[in-house]
């Protein structure tokens, strides 16, 4: 897919209130295209590298501006990889804002790595990314009971840990249950 700094190939309009593509409420963007081919992939409408519909960056931002109550951004598809410099101009955005990243990919994160030693645009979108769901859906490895993914190959990576630390850091999911991240004081009336 060739990269025009203008534009962001979508599979569909920013989808607010997510509940299962990270933790909290999120807004997830859908790229469009995917080489993978995953069997049994929730989304093959998405895999068409020409599909969807070419959508100015700037209408992305200023959509991200009008979001309210929302505690990250996922990027989702398709593969976002496929546009890492649109995903990456938009990440960066998000980032100012102070929304926590999360990006869903079938690369592991070895190839994306391998991939920005020919294209540093990888290593710059790996930068503002704060968790990497890699690997491609497996559905002989399908399990219900993942956190946040849906085959057991496919990894949370804590992306800032990995790249200080030079080796694979896994997200504590203890740290993302939802008792812990909806734990309140109470309140009495």
């Amino acid at each position: 897919m060739q990269q025009n700094s203008k534009y962001i190939r979508l599979a569909a309009d920013l989808q607010s209130d997510s509940i299962v593509d990270g933790p909290g409420l999120r807004t997830v963007i859908w790229t469009q295209g995917c080489l993978h081919h995953c069997k049994e992939c929730q989304n093959p409408q998405t895999w068409d590298m020409e599909g969807g519909g070419l959508v100015l960056i700037s209408d992305v931002l200023d959509a991200i501006d009008e979001l309210e109550f929302q505690d990250g951004i996922t990027f989702s598809g398709g593969d976002p990889m496929y546009q890492v410099e649109a995903c990456n101009i938009i990440a960066k955005y998000c980032k100012k804002k102070g929304y926590n990243i999360w990006v869903y990919t079938g690369f592991t994160y070895e190839e994306v790595m391998k991939m920005a030693k020919k294209n540093k645009a990888y290593l710059d979108f790996l930068k503002n990314i704060d968790i990497l769901v890699d690997g491609r859906f497996e559905i002989d490895k399908r399990d219900l009971n993942l956190l946040f993914r849906g085959s057991k190959n496919q990894r949370l990576i804590d992306v800032q840990k990995t790249l200080k630390e030079k080796k694979i850091v896994l997200l504590d999911e203890k740290e993302y249950m939802e008792e812990h991240m909806f734990k309140r004081e109470p309140m009495y009336i």
